[in-house]
């Protein structure tokens, strides 16, 4: 894991189990997880596996049931009354389906926390003004949620999360509602403002194409468990658990029982080979193709970005020539090489 010093967020050995009757439901395993300052955060599990759990914790709507939660390496689960309040004011919160007053116009839902917070009407008026401008709602303030869009719906639940001036937004599947074009749109937002602000941002999803886009490292939940994290680039590109492996080959729309049926039709050996960067660009299959006299069939591929930054995955059958030779030329030009049998 990479080393955040120090981290906005760190959870300590944080665990939360239910009573039920008699049973006791296990919603998080004891966890260790450090979220630095400034970063996109992306949890990402099934439903049941306990993320909205974790994210709950931090502006303690969840309190945990052991463990610490350390925010700018305060331990704020002793924290209740005035002290609590102040936290909550620090953490704004995004929902998945916008949690929006319906008799409230637009900028009367963004003015709500404000109100809550003892701002004058000028404060109130300017900030919504500044607000609905940054999310590009200023000329719906008047209009009521129903005449919205579901992305607008979700650009007013922003602009209210921002209105306390928070260090840390929490998104809670805030994409889950919209359609691929407005998702993107809203995606985009959030890296702006991360950007622009240096809001720490912490993003549950289950969907791994959403942590590609936006988020800078990931934390994967199976069943109340922390099974793999790390930067998105290493955990999409190289994912170690299966239920990783099961995230990433949904978001680019593979089956896996037909890549190995696939594989089994070909001769040679079957690798898989990442570039990353500028050397997604490069001629460098055709080039080691020739030095090294290997032929090769092209049994997969995809070039897309991570976040800001390009890769590209190709699947290839190796035949002829010295492949050992064109193996070594592509580790040596800082592709990753994965032999798939």
């Amino acid at each position: 894991m990479d080393v955040y010093n120090p981290p906005m967020i760190a959870f300590e050995a944080i665990h939360k189990h239910y009573r039920v009757g008699a049973a006791e439901v296990r919603a998080l395993q004891p966890l260790d997880l450090r979220i630095g300052r400034g970063e996109v955060f992306g949890v990402i599990g099934h439903s049941g596996a306990g993320k909205s759990t974790l994210l709950r914790m931090i502006n303690l709507l969840e309190r945990p049931s052991g463990g610490r939660l350390l925010i700018d390496g305060v331990d704020v689960t002793r924290l209740d009354g005035d002290a609590l309040r102040a936290l909550r004011r620090r953490i704004g919160m995004i929902f998945q389906h916008f949690n929006l007053l319906a008799a409230k116009t637009v900028a009367q839902n963004v003015a709500f926390p404000l109100r809550l917070a003892g701002r004058t009407r000028a404060e109130i008026a300017r900030r919504v003004d500044e607000l609905l401008e940054r999310v590009g709602l200023a000329a719906h303030a008047a209009k009521y949620p129903a005449q919205l869009s579901g992305g607008q719906k979700q650009r007013v639940g922003i602009a209210r999360a921002l209105a306390c001036g928070p260090d840390i937004l929490l998104c809670d599947e805030a994409t889950s509602a919209l359609d691929p074009e407005t998702t993107a749109s809203v995606l985009q937002l959030l890296a702006e403002l991360n950007r622009e602000l240096g809001l720490t941002i912490v993003l549950i999803t289950h969907e791994m194409d959403v942590v590609r886009r936006v988020c800078d490292r990931v934390a994967v939940l199976d069943a109340g468990q922390l099974v793999e994290s790390g930067t998105v680039a290493d955990v999409f590109l190289h994912p170690r658990h299966p239920t990783t492996r099961r995230f990433v080959l949904e978001a680019e729309h593979v089956d896996e029982r037909e890549q190995r049926a696939d594989r089994a039709q070909v001769s040679g050996r079957v690798v898989r080979l990442t570039f990353r960067g500028q050397a997604t660009y490069a001629p460098l299959l055709g080039r080691v193709a020739r030095a090294s006299g290997v032929d090769y069939s092209i049994l997969g591929g995809r070039i897309d970005r991570i976040k800001d930054t390009p890769y590209g995955q190709l699947t290839l059958a190796l035949v002829g020539g010295d492949i050992e030779s064109a193996l070594h030329a592509f580790a040596a030009a800082d592709v990753h090489v994965e032999e798939l049998g």
